[in-house]
């Protein structure tokens, strides 16, 4: 009998040490350089498809040389296309929406294409938007509510109040992480000067390195 206990205590303590192995798992972490400055980005692991998607192509180096092709001041800030910054990949990646990743000032968020054709809402290869966004007051956040039907928890509402972001997209697109550094550089690039489709007169390239 005490062979046994002592077994499980032992069964225990080493699922124990597995279980917080898993949940304090490392998120991985990324620099975008870009011509205005550096953004410093980390990946959710609760996000495996886009983070691993992601890893891929920074590993095959798909991103360096590669422009933000889409810029809209107090809105976003969207690159990850090959060439002249629109084409992608060739495939898709399932959509992975979690609550609690909201598009707050500087989510990470994966580009798609439109409803109409793509009803599963899933993601670009390889295309991202960083947000920019504005803040909201009260009323604007309940008519974005009523207006699309849904329901902003206390916490996203006051993160849309006080660091602002772009509520309306939460749910339809996937975050699958967040700036850590450099918000002055999406403002940068987000005030630059467009011509049509958005795209800035002057190229901004990027090079994507995993921060070690």
């Amino acid at each position: 009998m005490k062979k046994i206990l002592t077994s499980l205590v032992i069964l225990i303590a080493f699922s124990g040490i597995v279980f917080a192995q898993t949940s304090t798992q490392t998120e991985p972490v990324y620099l975008i350089k870009t011509s205005l400055g550096n953004i410093k980005v980390k990946l959710y692991n609760e996000t495996p498809k886009h983070r691993d998607n992601f890893m891929k192509l920074v590993k095959e180096g798909f991103y360096n040389g590669s422009i933000f092709h889409r810029v809209i001041n107090q809105f976003m800030i969207q690159g990850g296309g090959a060439k002249n910054g629109t084409e992608d990949v060739g495939y898709t990646v399932p959509a992975e929406f979690n609550s609690k990743f909201i598009h707050k000032k500087g989510a990470l968020a994966a580009a798609r294409m439109p409803d109409q054709i793509n009803p599963q809402k899933e993601s670009s290869g390889s295309q991202f938007y960083i947000v920019q966004g504005k803040k909201y007051g009260d009323s604007e956040l309940d008519a974005i509510e009523q207006r699309l039907n849904k329901k902003f928890s206390p916490e996203a509402r006051e993160m849309y109040k006080t660091v602002g972001g772009t509520p309306f997209l939460d749910g339809d697109y996937t975050v699958f992480g967040e700036v850590t550094e450099g918000m002055d550089v999406i403002d940068k690039i987000a005030a630059v000067k467009t011509a049509t489709g958005d795209k800035p007169i002057e190229d901004i390239k990027m090079t994507i390195e995993e921060v070690k």
